[in-house]
């Protein structure tokens, strides 16, 4: 029999604070092992605060999407050590080429201009791969398995969470950071509803354009496919002219090539249940495999690649996007895709996963006391920071959504001016702008300015600045 509320609200009243005598530092509870979790928890160990991850998978491990990290979290990696590691299982990427269903060139966009500005060029590699790197720094004694939240409560005191095998935890703060489908989510915006504090615009659905299928190929043959063993990426993108597909493959490390499909969907095929699929997972379609083997890609067919690739590692998903309102409420929290979910087409969703972390734990680190005004106040100063910047990375993934995923005539029309009329200066002033919010980690050393670019100007750690200055003396 599940557990009332009653029942629920007696664990939060009647659990001692986690860390007793040490109020001024808050226990954080992650909900959600994934890079956004794990990057939280690193900063939070690299902090001294207390925290644990409950993460609902039965095991800790990541599926093989591409993904690529820029200068706007590249200086944290740096902060970290880590940027050393990171570099050794990626491969820089300065060019994205563009071509029809025929490998026809239609286009590209050069990105030779980013370590110039910013001193740091961009990184392509497996998901896993920067999975493995940040899960090796966090000690296995503060990652619980099986652990799915379906219910949190709150008071000015602490928060409480119930997880589907019935166990509570008890903490000062809950961070969701399980992803577009968050349980942390959907159980605080039934509460806020429930006390009519919930706005309408966060009631909405998730927008789903686009479904995907994604993978990474075992050690293909560099004699076959010399590009391969090129210091940077190749990178292309294949944009079907006569049906809704677009597919794209990047060489990573170890002579492997990371790919994805990508389908337009209709709104109708949108709303249809059979199309619903909301976690990473491996679950082929065999029958859509065999409608788009025949694809061409620089590595041969589409299907060729899907047949050296491990069948457990591929994963489909929708690419759905959402801008939330409603960031946090009392102690609770949310980063990632629990509050903002970005289409992949501009690479962004990670970084600014990381970006959620770093600025959070800056706000976390500068509590004074762990009572519910410091809390406030921690949180909003954690979304004013970030919302924003947010905001502007979500309207540009859906409109770079439209340059290379999209197929409807005026998607084309788009695509043709981007690629063949829009000035190179614009996409100068693009880049330039993305390139300066670069937030570090305001409690560890800087890493010093490199780039034509300054980044802009970030919030200083009060507690950070008192410490180092006692320490001169």
């Amino acid at each position: 029999m599940p557990m009332d509320d009653n029942e629920f609200a007696y664990h939060l009243a009647d659990a001692k604070h986690p860390i007793s005598g040490r109020k001024n530092v808050p226990h954080v509870l992650i909900s959600g092992g994934g890079l956004g979790g794990l990057m939280l928890a690193l900063l939070l160990e690299k902090a001294g605060i207390s925290y644990l991850i409950l993460e609902r998978a039965k095991e800790v491990k990541s599926l093989g999407a591409v993904m690529s990290l820029s200068a706007g979290v590249l200086g944290i990696f740096e902060q970290l050590q880590l940027l050393e590691g990171l570099a050794g299982v990626s491969k820089p990427i300065n060019d994205f080429k563009f071509f029809s269903d025929e490998l026809k060139s239609i286009g590209h966009l050069k990105g030779e201009d980013e370590k110039d500005q910013t001193g740091y060029e961009r990184m392509v590699f497996s998901r896993p791969e920067l999975y493995d790197l940040l899960l090796a720094k966090i000690p296995a004694e503060k990652i619980h398995l099986s652990k799915k939240v379906v219910a949190i409560i709150q008071d000015d005191d602490a928060v409480a969470v119930r997880c589907q095998d019935k166990s509570v935890y008890v903490a000062d703060l809950l961070v969701g950071a399980d992803g577009a489908y968050s349980g942390v989510r959907q159980s605080l915006f039934t509460r806020l509803e429930r006390d009519n504090l919930l706005p309408e615009c966060d009631k909405r659905s998730l927008n789903k354009g686009y479904f995907c299928l994604v993978g990474t190929t075992d050690r293909l043959d560099p004699a076959r496919f010399p590009q391969l063993r090129e210091a940077y990426s190749d990178a292309s993108m294949m944009i079907s002219d006569s049906s809704p597909h677009s597919w794209s493959t990047f060489s990573v490390p170890n002579d492997r090539v990371c790919w994805n499909l990508v389908i337009q969907l209709t709104a109708k095929e949108s709303e249809e249940e059979q199309f619903r699929k909301s976690e990473w997972g491996p679950e082929a379609n065999e029958s859509l495999i065999r409608s788009v083997a025949h694809f061409k890609t620089p590595y041969g067919t589409l299907g060729e690649l899907i047949n050296v690739t491990p069948k457990d590692t591929i994963s489909r998903v929708f690419l759905e996007d959402m801008l939330y309102q409603t960031w946090h409420h009392k102690r609770t929290v949310l980063i990632g895709d629990a509050c903002h979910k970005l289409l992949p087409s501009t690479g962004q969703g990670c970084v600014n996963a990381i970006q959620d972390s770093v600025v959070l734990a800056n706000c976390l680190y500068d509590m004074t006391t762990t009572s519910i005004e410091d809390v406030t106040q921690a949180l909003d100063d954690y979304r004013e920071q970030r919302f924003e910047h947010v905001k502007t990375q979500y309207e540009a993934s859906q409109w770079n959504a439209k340059i290379i995923y999209g197929h409807t005539f005026l998607d084309r029309m788009i695509r043709q001016g981007t690629f063949h009329l829009l000035p190179k200066s614009v996409h100068r002033n693009i880049s330039v702008k993305d390139a300066k919010y670069r937030p570090q980690v305001a409690f560890l050393p800087q890493v010093p300015e490199r780039g034509s670019v300054p980044a802009l100007p970030q919030k200083p750690s009060r507690k950070y600045t008192e410490e180092q200055q006692a320490y001169a003396v």
